[in-house]
């Protein structure tokens, strides 16, 4: 049994920037990553065109700027060296190939008991935690949905989390399903490299500019989110026209409410609604099945395809280790708090990144929680 004070458990950016914050305060702790890298998400599951979707002073962990020739909508490589830079800065090791099996709360001796599986020794780690922090993401495993007859679908099935790059598919017949920032890029990416594309966009979108974004997460500081939205949808409306002759339509509520309710983010669009508009992507709505290559769409529409991307996002799997949690989080595994209350469960129990507020909103948690850890050690000594 190691004893311990912190327990950080996932090594992506919510993570580290929880581990930098504690160290701030000369607080001990452990960070344990199931994967055999930081920040696994951005280093193997992303396409290689990627950047990141808001501008670079969204996008900081906490107490280190990025360098001055930093571009403003940041590459993924150049992420990826911001956080290797991050751990070197702030001396972080995480414990990496360090699967938490289980963790429950001792209510006699007030501490969190864990147990990990350390595949690279393979033993079993036990832990002893005053505070625990789930750090390990909303994105663990890949959600597909069931689609009858997708289990017959001769031609390739993938994820968005393996696909890399358009090149592979040109002149092939690709469905892209999932409407989201992923989608909408992987499907452009697709177009530019000469593949017949075709996406599904079953809900209503906002599709804005990245400068539009820029411009409203600036305003928030200033005005009221519904005074913000109806600025950044006149102005998508200048810019975009209107999309419901694509099959594209609005939700009832503006892009920025929407985030603050929901979570849910806004299209960034790289080109696909122009491509959309010139009919060099297809768009369809939700499918009814797949028989074979063919598969039908809602009001009997068929197409052929010889290849599917899923764009449907991932789970949770938080809730299949971590248990007396009651306060914190849902059955889906995220928060069941309000952002921004969202952060602190009961007993010393913490999730950073599960707020759906991208980069900015973990660094707020990992500096409330640091905070909070501070304040609870410095009680336990007054």
């Amino acid at each position: 049994m190691e004893e311990v004070v912190v327990l950080i458990v996932g090594a992506g950016p919510a993570g580290l920037a929880t581990a930098a914050c504690v160290s701030q305060f000369s607080i001990p702790y452990v960070i344990v990553e199931r994967e055999n890298c930081s920040a696994s998400l951005w280093r193997n599951r992303t396409y290689d065109r990627l950047k990141l979707h808001l501008a670079r002073e969204f996008c900081e962990l906490p107490h280190m700027p990025y360098p001055a020739d930093t571009p403003t909508y940041i590459p993924k490589n150049t992420f990826i060296k911001y956080v290797d830079d991050y751990i070197e800065c702030f001396a972080i090791h995480p414990r990496y190939l360090t699967v938490v099996e289980s963790s429950t709360y001792d209510f006699n001796g007030k501490y969190w008991s864990i147990m990990a599986h350390d595949m690279a020794k393979c033993k079993i780690v036990n832990y002893r935690a005053k505070f625990l922090v789930v750090a390990s993401g909303e994105n663990s495993v890949e959600n597909i949905p069931v689609i009858p007859g997708l289990e017959n679908f001769p031609g390739v099935a993938i994820h968005s989390s393996c696909y890399k790059s358009g090149i592979d598919y040109s002149g092939r017949n690709v469905l892209v399903i999932g409407s989201g920032n992923s989608g909408m890029e992987i499907a452009y990416d697709l177009a530019s490299h000469g593949a017949n594309t075709s996406i599904i966009i079953r809900s209503p979108i906002h599709v804005m500019t990245k400068e539009l974004i820029r411009l409203g997460m600036t305003l928030v500081h200033y005005l009221p989110l519904k005074m913000i939205d109806g600025l950044l949808l006149m102005m998508a409306n200048a810019v975009f026209g209107d999309l419901s002759r694509h099959g594209i339509t609005r939700p009832e509520k503006g892009p920025f409410v929407l985030k603050s309710e929901t979570g849910r983010s806004a299209v960034i669009d790289v080109g696909t609604i122009g491509l959309i508009k010139k009919d060099k992507i297809k768009v369809h709505g939700r499918i009814t099945k797949i028989k074979g290559k063919t598969i039908e769409f809602e009001g009997g529409k068929e197409a052929s395809f010889d290849a599917i991307v899923f764009a449907t996002g991932y789970k949770s799997t938080t809730n299949s280790w971590l248990k007396n949690d009651e306060d914190m989080l849902n059955s889906d595994g995220v928060p069941k708090k309000e952002f921004p209350n969202h952060w602190k469960g009961a007993n010393g129990l913490y999730s950073a990144g599960l707020g759906r507020r991208g980069l900015a909103g973990i660094a707020m948690d990992a500096k409330n929680i640091a905070n909070d850890i501070k304040r609870s050690i410095d009680s336990m000594c007054s």
